[in-house]
């Protein structure tokens, strides 16, 4: 690496603003403030909804008289 070229790479202190959780990480910057982290997103919560796609499916058939 070339020096005096590239950004100080220092301790970050990353907040969801969502949960108020806290993760400290290496960055450019000193501190970032985030909408959603792992904390609080519903894929890994678990409290995402499924989509019943196959009773899509069905009403599209036979609509349509599609076998």
């Amino acid at each position: 690496m070339k020096k005096g070229i590239h950004p100080e790479y220092v301790p970050c202190k990353v907040t969801c603003v969502t949960s108020g959780k806290e993760i400290e990480v290496m960055s450019t910057k000193s501190e970032l403030r985030i909408d959603i982290s792992s904390y609080c997103h519903p894929f890994y919560t678990g409290s995402d909804k499924v989509v019943d796609t196959a009773g899509r499916v069905e009403r599209f058939n036979k609509k349509y008289n599609l076998k």
